[in-house]
């Protein structure tokens, strides 16, 4: 669920200012009905004059630790001297994000840091194995993630008010249920009730406050996904969206999300399925960054005669 970005674009730079400008302005040259095949076109998105500027600049000192980078500094989480922080758009979340970095994941290869630069009042980055302890608010919490027992985003509502009754009964003495971990995996045979309850709460709170996000390749995945602090946790699966990532992993199917579309795509879902409100772009600045690079490397890729 990473990017890697940060090479290509140390790469282009290393051949030159020139090549950069190139491209650059091949970019701007084209007309929209050239960018038929790019399916972040119809984003409503922030103007990328400030990204395709300091393109053009080339790379920029971190304000904080003075590191040579392109954009921002993924050790920091801030735009570097070029890309000044108030042009830079925010995007308020309904929900706080927990996102759980693998200890061997390149800095410079995660998207991680596109939601921490576009949303920071509500995203919070870790690195395993210094995660939170997730267990009495687990009836609050999210995982998104594929699995045998994963459920869609529509869903979420319905599962997680079976977990909240399971959080009351473990904390009463006279319950006499099993443990709530040995109760996590979700029935299979409840779907009948799932289309009645949706209805009679379409209006009503979830009672959902935090999604979790794995940051990682997915080979890196198995560490991370079976710790004993994430068992028990409602899965999510974002089951109908493809990736546009452009160094997708072979042997893994194309609905496997890099984590920034991984968050934008959840929050779109989120907000049509299960706040119930027509969506009018309100995450989409969250590929703000993605977006940009997603142009820049097709464009760059097309220069060097590979497409």
């Amino acid at each position: 669920m990473s990017l890697n970005s940060s090479k290509f674009l140390n790469e282009e730079n290393a051949q030159g200012p020139k090549r950069n400008r190139e491209c650059l302005e091949s970019l701007e040259s084209q007309t929209p009905s050239s960018f038929q095949d790019n399916p972040l076109q119809q984003l409503q998105l922030a103007s990328h004059k400030v990204l395709e500027k300091a393109q053009k600049s080339g790379r920029s000192k971190c304000p904080r630790c003075n590191s040579s980078r392109m954009f921002y500094c993924y050790t920091c989480f801030v735009p570097v001297e070029t890309v000044p922080t108030k042009e830079i758009p925010t995007v308020k979340l309904p929900l706080k994000i927990d996102i759980i970095k693998h200890p061997n994941e390149t800095d410079g290869k995660s998207t991680a840091v596109h939601a921490k630069l576009l949303a920071p009042d509500d995203v919070t980055i870790y690195k395993y194995p210094c995660i939170p302890e997730y267990k009495e608010k687990r009836h609050e919490i999210a995982l998104i993630f594929p699995g045998s027992n994963s459920v869609s985003v529509k869903d979420i509502a319905f599962h997680l008010q079976k977990y909240s009754k399971k959080a009351v009964c473990d904390n009463d003495d006279d319950c006499s249920r099993e443990p709530f971990l040995k109760q996590a995996k979700i029935e299979p045979k409840e779907e009948e009730n799932l289309s009645e309850f949706i209805a009679s709460n379409r209006n009503e709170s979830t009672g959902l406050k935090k999604i979790i996000f794995i940051d990682s390749t997915w080979n890196q995945t198995n560490k991370i996904i079976t710790d004993e602090r994430l068992q028990g946790l409602l899965q999510v699966e974002l089951k109908t969206r493809k990736t546009c990532f452009w160094r997708h992993q072979k042997g893994k199917p194309d609905t496997y999300l890099s984590t920034i579309e991984a968050i934008y795509y959840f929050f779109v879902d989120y907000h049509q399925e299960v706040l119930k409100e027509n969506y009018k772009g309100q995450y989409d600045n969250l590929l703000f960054f993605f977006s940009f690079m997603y142009s820049m490397i097709k464009n760059a890729k097309c220069c060097k005669g590979k497409e």
